[in-house]
C-alpha cells in the first residue's frame, strides 16, 4: 500500500444549512432504513476545502488551542465485537487515558459506537452504524448539560456543573489504519460560533438528541491525520463550560472522502467512546 503523505489535499465535505423561516432544524434519523435517506428540513450541500495533512507536525494542534488533539495510545483490548466487552475491557481503559491525558478529576463514559463503512448498504441502524458523512459536533450546550444530569447521580449532578467539565470523544481506528474515510476536523480558532454553526435535532423514534449544524464558512481551517493507525487515537472536544474567549469549546468534524487514499485501502472501521470529563 503507498503510504506517501501529502502535506494537504482538496477534499468535499458536506455542510448543512439551517432551514427557512427560523423553523427548528432537524434530522429524522432512520427514516427510511430502505434507501438511507433521512428527512431533513437542513439542506446539505458538499464544498471543496483543503484539508491540511498534520503528520509529523502533531504539535500544531491541542485540546485546549484548536480542540483536538492527537496521541499515540496503543489499546490493550482489541478485539471490537460484542458491545458488553467494551463496557467492560475498554470503558476502564479509555477512562484512565482521558484522565491521564487532560488532567481530569473524574471522567465518566456514557457511551460508545464501533463504526464500519460498507459501501452500498443502506442499513446505518445502531448495531451497523457507518462513518458519519456530515460536517457536525456532537452535543449543544444544552445536550451536554442535559449528559451531566442524565448520567451522574442526581445528587453529584449540581456540584460538577458548577465547575469546568467538558464532554470528549476518544476515537480510534481498529484493526487496520484508517486511510479510508478518514476524519476531518476544524480548528475552533477558524470558526465563528455564532454565525456558522445551530442546533440540530436528532429525531430517533423513540427519543431525540440535539447536535449542532454546520455551515460553510471559507474561513475554516481544516485537518486530519492521514493513516491513523489503531494505535493513534484523537480525543475531539464535543463541549467545554469554560468559554473565556482564548479555549476552544467544540470541534466540527466529519468523515470525508480523501483523495490519496490508496487503492488497496481496507474499509475504515473505527470506534469513538463518549466521556463527561469533570475538574476540581
Amino acid at each position: 500500500m503507498a503510504t506517501t503523505d501529502p502535506s494537504a489535499v482538496k477534499a468535499f465535505l458536506t455542510f448543512n444549512t439551517p432551514p427557512p423561516k427560523g423553523e427548528r432544524a432537524f434530522v429524522n434519523i432512520n427514516a427510511d432504513s430502505s434507501t438511507a435517506e433521512k428527512q431533513t428540513n437542513a439542506p446539505r450541500e458538499p464544498k471543496e476545502v483543503t484539508v491540511e495533512n498534520v503528520r509529523g507536525k502533531e504539535d500544531t494542534v491541542s485540546l485546549n488551542s484548536t480542540g483536538f488533539q492527537y496521541f499515540k495510545a496503543p489499546a490493550k483490548y482489541k478485539t471490537f465485537t460484542n458491545d458488553e466487552e467494551i463496557q467492560k475491557e475498554y470503558y476502564p481503559e479509555s477512562a484512565e487515558l482521558i484522565k491521564k491525558l487532560t488532567g481530569a478529576s473524574k471522567v465518566v463514559l456514557f457511551d460508545h459506537t464501533v463504526r464500519r463503512r460498507r459501501p452500498g448498504e443502506a442499513d446505518d441502524g445502531p448495531s451497523r452504524r457507518q462513518p458519519v458523512g456530515f460536517v457536525h459536533v456532537d452535543q449543544t450546550t444544552q445536550a451536554a448539560i442535559a449528559r451531566v444530569h442524565r448520567h451522574l447521580p442526581a445528587d453529584e449532578a449540581p456540584k460538577l456543573l458548577e465547575k469546568r467539565f467538558q464532554l470528549i470523544n476518544l476515537w480510534r481506528p481498529i484493526l487496520h489504519a484508517a486511510f479510508d474515510q478518514p476524519l476531518a476536523l476544524c480548528d475552533y480558532r477558524s470558526v465563528e460560533p455564532e454565525k456558522d454553526t445551530f442546533p440540530l435535532a436528532l429525531v430517533y423514534p423513540d427519543r431525540e438528541g440535539e447536535i449542532m449544524g454546520v455551515n460553510y464558512s471559507e474561513k475554516m481551517k481544516w485537518r486530519y491525520l492521514r493513516g491513523m493507525t489503531p494505535d493513534e487515537i484523537v480525543l475531539i472536544k464535543c463541549f467545554d463550560s469554560l468559554q473565556d474567549g482564548k479555549t476552544a469549546v467544540f470541534t466540527p468534524h466529519t468523515g470525508f472522502k480523501d483523495p490519496s487514499t490508496p487503492v488497496d485501502a481496507p474499509l475504515r472501521e473505527s470506534i469513538e467512546v463518549r466521556a463527561l470529563v469533570f475538574y476540581d
